[in-house]
């Protein structure tokens, strides 16, 4: 395991309230909320430069249905999708709060990766996040991933989740802010935090086949549990928090920039790696996929274009 928690310290700390749960629900969806007021504010405020003259994006929202297998109500949330902006190309920002029980291959592979027993006797689970992926119209934006989540069996519970920047057209100062933003909401949590969930991003987010990041990295984080809800918790809003004053000023820099046909086709390459690692490697696309959530709402991070040469 990664993390400082060890798995059999899980097992004895698998007890949460129906009122954490409903606390960390909540607080993605408020998260949701301001990410998607703030990127909507982006689109009003784009009047110049590179599509400044398109109609400005509006999310379209969809509330999201998960069934049993004997179709009772297994969860949900709401899937919202901007396409065709001014600023956004696509982007997706979806919120569920699910619960169940995790079929035969989702047991077997939490049971043998986190080092959890008793998932075959009892594979209840609950599950809340909020996911986010934007594809941007301007090459010189880069595009961008946020999730954060939190994650119940009877057996443990854990956070997970963060964040990592994709230019297709890279530029160290804003690579720099990015890093820089989320290193000061995620020391004062622990002392070198930032530099442990930077390592563990870099590796997660290494496309094998490829031999290369996906990105210019970011933070990553999975099986958080310490012996304290309240603080993981508080370290998983953080990352949330951190997002905006990371990712905006980076799109208000870049939004006017003019682009030619050569960056354009950059920017579509590069979208090809970002769909390959997403199909291929990514844990939540697989676990969306394998646990019967809307099929729409877990390939929403698939970027509208994209281009293998």
């Amino acid at each position: 395991m990664r993390d400082g928690a060890l798995a059999d310290e899980r097992h004895t700390m698998s007890v949460i309230s129906e009122s954490q749960k409903d606390q960390a629900s909540t607080w993605f969806i408020s998260l949701r909320d301001k990410i998607v007021q703030a990127f909507e504010h982006l689109e009003a405020q784009h009047n110049e430069g590179p599509f400044s003259d398109h109609p400005i994006g509006q999310f379209d929202v969809t509330p999201t249905k998960r069934h049993s297998e004997s179709g009772q109500d297994a969860g949900g949330g709401l899937m919202s999708v901007m396409r065709g902006g001014r600023v956004f190309e696509k982007v997706g920002v979806n919120v569920s709060t699910v619960f169940g029980y995790l079929g035969s291959h989702a047991q077997s592979a939490m049971a043998a990766r986190k080092c959890i027993p008793g998932m075959k006797e009892d594979p209840r689970f609950w599950a809340s996040g909020i996911s986010l992926v934007a594809h941007m119209q301007n090459p010189h934006c880069p595009a961008v991933h946020m999730n954060t989540r939190m994650f119940w069996t009877p057996h443990a519970w854990w956070f997970g989740g963060g964040t990592d920047l994709n230019p297709c057209i890279e530029y160290d100062e804003d690579t720099g802010h990015f890093h820089d933003t989320l290193k000061n909401y995620l020391n004062p949590h622990e002392v070198g935090l930032y530099a442990k969930l930077k390592d563990w991003a870099d590796e997660y987010f290494y496309i094998p086949h490829r031999n290369r990041a996906r990105g210019v990295g970011g933070i990553f984080m999975d099986d958080r549990c310490t012996d304290d809800w309240e603080k993981d918790f508080e370290l998983t809003k953080d990352i949330g928090r951190a997002f905006l004053p990371a990712f905006v000023p980076l799109v208000e820099k870049r939004l006017t920039q003019a682009w030619d046909d050569s960056d354009k086709d950059v920017q579509l390459q590069h979208r090809g790696l970002y769909a390959e690692y997403n199909l291929v490697y990514d844990r939540g696309t697989k676990f969306g996929l394998t646990t019967g959530h809307d099929t729409n709402a877990v390939l929403m991070s698939l970027p509208p274009l994209a281009k293998w040469v």
